[in-house]
Parts: C-alpha cells; structure tokens; sequence
C-alpha cells in the first residue's frame, strides 16, 4: 500500500489516547445541516507541536455524548488553526452542532493513512468528489497548490444535489488562479445554475486522461466512488494509480464497532485512504 500505514503515519503520540481540549474559535456554515468547525489547542505548545497529512481524521470528544471520527478540513500548513468540516447526523455531530464559538472540545489524533502526495509527485492529478467528499480532499488541494511545480494537469470534478450543498464555493476562484481545472456539477439544477448538471461519474467520459501518468483520487458517496473507478478503469488508469477515501463509513475510530469492516480491514484502523488494488476484490468493480 502506497499511502503510509497508521502505525507510522501516527507521529504526535501525545494526541493520541488522550483528549486535549481545544476552543472553537469560528464557525463557518457550509450547506444546509453542514458547518466547518475552526479550532485552537488551549495549550499554545500543542497548537504548535500538531500536524497532520492530507486525508487523515480526529477524533472529537465532547463529555457527556462520546467521540466522533472526523476528516481534517483545513490546510496542512497552517499551525495556526484546524478545520473540521461537520454533517450532522449523529448524536455527537447534532451536539456539536449546538456548540458556540468559545466553547471547548476535545481532540485526539491525527488517525489514518493519507493522500500519497509524494508518490504522485510528477504525475496528472484527477480528483472526483461529491458531497461531503470534498472535505477530507480540500488539504490535497492546498498542499497540491503549494507545490504546483510538482505535478502535471491537476483536474477537480466536484459534483453536489443542488448548488446549495457545494461545499466552499468561494474558494474556486483561488483554486482556478492556482492552475487547477475546477468543474463543478449538480444533481438538479434550477434558474439561477448555469454549470454542469448529472452526477460526477456522468461527467468523467468527457475529460481526456493520460492513463499512464494519472493518479486518480475520489471521495464521496460509495456508489459515486464505484462508478468513478469503473469510468477510470475504462480509460486503463490502474487499480494502483487509483487511491478512494472512505472515512465516511467511520465511527468509532479503533476498530472495535464493526462499522466500517470491509473484508479484512477496518476503514477507521487500515484507512481511510485505500490504494484500489488492495480494495478491488470488495468493491464489486470489473477489471478491464
């Protein structure tokens, strides 16, 4: 597996069993039930001493309700704040969701693998998301944008419901300055939408892909992601140019609820970044 194993890619040991509480410094609304959480370690030395890779997660304690797993949002470089885009749809993300700037959470991580932007180095880049997918591929972007000179065509097709579900609309503008192809798609348009309307993998067929040189990395819905690898295995990009993010299905963060077994690993513990080839006996997708 190219992306880093958790054991070694967990290198702030101090995060890790133990929460450490951190204040909500703002709160960004980012589609209807979704808001981007901006957040502090109380402590000065440990806001400086955390980092984190693209795609990896923490885990979010609140007393009283539990921990949630949740896909790291911001930009790996900045030190000074860590950004956690929340959906709520569980006990502890709907009581986040009750929280007020200034008031206290606790943190633990970072967890899990993570996009391998230093094996992709030189290579086509070709990002397809949807949803809340965009999240835990946002840090990939940034760090892709800070070092544009290290990698070829760099494409996003980002796909939502309606244009209200797009998540941090305002920052495609940047990303286009900084030589990314943005391409934007919706389930249902409406009078005010003039882009692209079908879902991601509808889109794919239309963008040329040099399959000899493309790493293609996806998140969103599953039936999205096995759609987007079926059209990326029909242009011969191989299984282990292909790289799926599927911390969606994570939950308790260790492994032990089951939640997101699939086959012999657990999304949360061997996650949630997967190079394809170890996962495409599971995913049900033909090999051309």
């Amino acid at each position: 597996m190219t992306a880093i194993a958790p054991e070694t890619a967990k290198s702030h040991s101090g995060f890790l069993l133990e929460p450490h509480w951190a204040e909500i410094t703002a709160i960004t609304p980012e589609a209807d039930g979704i808001s981007t959480y901006w957040i502090r370690f109380t402590d000065p030395a440990e806001q400086e001493a955390f980092r984190f890779e693209p795609g990896q997660f923490n885990m979010l304690y609140l007393p009283g309700f539990g921990e949630s797993a949740i896909s790291i949002s911001s930009n790996p470089q900045d030190h000074e704040k860590i950004g956690h885009t929340i959906r709520f749809v569980g006990n502890v993300t709907r009581a986040v969701s009750r929280l007020k700037v200034g008031d206290i959470v606790g943190l633990r991580g970072p967890f899990g693998t993570y996009w391998p932007m230093k094996e992709i180095e030189g290579k086509d880049i070709f990002i397809a998301c949807g949803g809340i997918g965009l999240p835990p591929l946002r840090p990939a972007l940034y760090h892709i944008i800070q070092n544009r000179e290290k990698y070829g065509k760099v494409t996003l097709l980002y796909g939502a419901r309606t244009s209200g579900d797009l998540m941090f609309p305002n920052e495609y503008a940047e990303w286009r300055k900084a030589g990314i192809d943005v391409e934007i798609t919706v389930d249902r348009g409406d009078a005010n939408w003039n882009g692209r309307v079908g879902v991601v993998p509808m889109w794919f067929y239309q963008f040329r892909i040099d399959s000899r040189k493309t790493a293609v990395l996806t998140c969103g819905p599953e039936i999205m992601i096995r759609f987007v690898i079926f059209e990326a295995m029909a242009r011969r990009v191989p299984s282990e140019s292909i790289y799926v993010s599927l911390e969606r299905n994570m939950k308790c963060g260790q492994g032990s609820c089951g939640h997101c077994q699939m086959g012999p690993y657990f999304i949360c513990k061997d996650g949630p970044v997967f190079r394809f080839d170890e996962l495409q006996s599971f995913f049900n997708v033909e090999e051309f």
